[in-house]
């Protein structure tokens, strides 16, 4: 990839020697120094990287089926066999029509990027891009090093997350590679990724994916022996950033670790993530319900991140708990997502969770996401904005939703409707027992868009195994819950000592109006 970057902007001369010149260009592209030479700034860069991860496959030769094969092309096609790459349907750069008469120079230089295994971009910077793939167990190991180095500093040494590369922790970096590789390409049926599908994914789902690369680059700016706590003249320097020495997740979840960390800083940005996050809520702690759900939530001035993890239900469901959530959807129509039972859903919310009494609350900000098996976000749309609610009893199937209408304010006479879900839709029953996820693609769309890498219609109901939120702030944000809490206790224990009864109907509804539980435009309790 470096060698290829490296000819920029000349990349029919790639691959090239990584002399002065060169990484000079290589670090003027990776950091995104380069301004105006790139008129379509992140655009063009992803292109570039594509083409510097890409092989090409120049087609097979055409032959005669009614003309036998002599000895002498049969053994031409087993020495054009034996040429390609490992990976299958894929031609690596044979050298087809290039000159017979080679420099001594140039045998040099591709003895040279052959030892470093570059040869596979040899002389292809101008041909067709639709011809080219990036097999996919190159880019597995480029988003494990991406995975890595996502939360890299400009002057942090690499050799810090040197133990994530062993062990249970080698394993999980590999198993959320492969959860973002899905997003580009379904490794059983393809062997590689085309530029359209990196193109669509990227700026969906991926944005910041490169991003990790900005600060690995800054290492080649600077020599190791620079002390950038100290200045030549008295000019005193701004103190150190007390946050750089904390851990990256102070606390380990059920579901978030260092690996989803960095999964969701290719999404979200990471000084919002990194050392930034506290968990609010785990119902393996707190218990799976609505009321410690309020309890622990409520009242954080601040984004937040929920996630759910569970493993789906058999269709027909079997036991009598799954067949009861069962009966408040709607008959399943769609098929499973993807083969693997395990999955992981998410959404970010930068407003303040709430009780919806009548309708949903939200913005465009919110997101609504799969980290596996499948890696994909689903924005916010700007025309339907069902984006949230949390309703609880005895409001019709009370829960939280993410994409679904408000639920009805009383259960309807007779059987329970089934529950109405949006086109693209998450849902928690009340129990935070089971959830179902829905993809309606052929319905156009709801208050989150259609995926545009998967282009049909699939359903996912989970039994939930894990459910967590957590807080994106720091330590004034916790200050600022807790200010809010204990605000709200004086006032019940204020209204608590309210002297009801004394026969002025009159006071006692003004004592009651004043308290907040009657009148105005707020029912009353809200604010438990």
């Amino acid at each position: 990839m470096i060698s290829y970057l490296g000819a920029f902007p000349f990349s029919q001369d790639a691959p090239v020697v990584l002399g002065f010149e060169q990484m000079i260009m290589v670090v003027v592209i990776m950091t995104q120094r380069y301004q105006r030479v790139l008129k379509k700034g992140n655009r063009d860069r992803t292109k570039l990287l594509f083409r510097s991860l890409a092989v090409y496959d120049r087609g097979e030769p055409h032959h005669d089926d009614n003309k036998p094969e002599t000895s002498k092309e049969t053994h031409t096609n087993e020495r054009s066999s034996a040429a390609r790459s490992h990976i299958a349907g894929f031609s690596v750069d044979d050298a087809a029509n290039d000159n017979d008469e080679e420099e001594d120079d140039d045998d040099l230089a591709l003895a040279a990027l052959e030892s470093l295994e570059a040869i596979e971009v040899f002389r292809h910077g101008d041909a067709p891009i639709a011809q080219a793939s990036i097999p996919s167990d190159n880019l597995k190991k480029l988003i494990m090093l991406l995975l890595l180095i996502a939360p890299l500093g400009t002057q942090v040494s690499l050799a810090r997350h040197a133990e994530r590369l062993s062990g249970d922790q080698l394993e999980s970096l590999r198993r959320t590679a492969d959860n973002i590789l899905g997003a580009f390409v379904n490794v059983e049926k393809l062997p590689g990724v085309k530029v359209h599908q990196f193109n669509t994914v990227i700026p969906i789902s991926l944005p910041y994916l490169f991003n990790g690369f900005n600060a690995l680059f800054e290492h080649f700016l600077f020599s190791k022996n620079i002390d950038f706590t100290k200045r030549r003249d008295s000019t005193p320097l701004p103190p150190p950033d007390p946050t750089t020495d904390q851990p990256l997740l102070p606390q380990i979840g059920e579901i978030l670790d260092l690996d989803v960390l960095s999964q969701l800083s290719f999404f979200l940005p990471g000084d919002t993530l990194f050392r930034r996050l506290r968990l609010l809520y785990s119902g393996g702690d707190a218990g799976f319900s609505m009321g410690s759900f309020q309890t622990k939530v409520f009242n954080w001035r601040a984004p937040t991140i929920l996630l759910v993890s569970g493993n789906r239900v058999s269709d027909p469901p079997v036991g009598g708990q799954e067949r009861g959530f069962a009966d408040t959807l709607p008959p399943k129509r769609f098929p499973d997502s993807s083969k693997s039972s395990h999955v992981v859903f998410g959404v970010y919310l930068s407003q303040p969770w709430h009780q919806s009494h009548k309708e949903c609350f939200g913005d465009t900000d919110t997101l609504l996401f799969q980290l596996e098996p499948v890696h994909e976000v689903f924005h916010a749309s700007t025309i339907n904005k069902d984006y949230i609610s949390f309703t609880k009893s005895p409001t019709s199937h009370a829960g939280i939703a993410f994409g679904s209408p408000h639920p009805k304010t009383k259960p309807t006479a007779g059987l329970p409707p089934h529950v109405s879900l949006g086109a693209v839709s998450l849902m928690l029953d009340s129990s935070f027992e089971f959830g179902v996820f829905t993809h309606n693609y052929t319905s156009g769309g709801g208050a989150f868009h259609n995926s545009e890498s998967r282009k049909h219609d699939w359903q996912d109901r989970f039994e939930v195994e894990s459910l967590e939120v957590w807080g994106c702030g720091g330590d004034k944000e916790q200050e600022e819950q807790r200010q809010r809490w204990e605000w709200e206790e004086r006032e019940a224990e204020a209204r608590r000592k309210i002297n009801l009864g004394t026969g002025d109907i009159e006071a006692d509804m003004a004592l009651l109006e004043m308290a907040g539980l009657i009148g105005g435009s707020r029912s009353g309790g809200s604010m438990n």
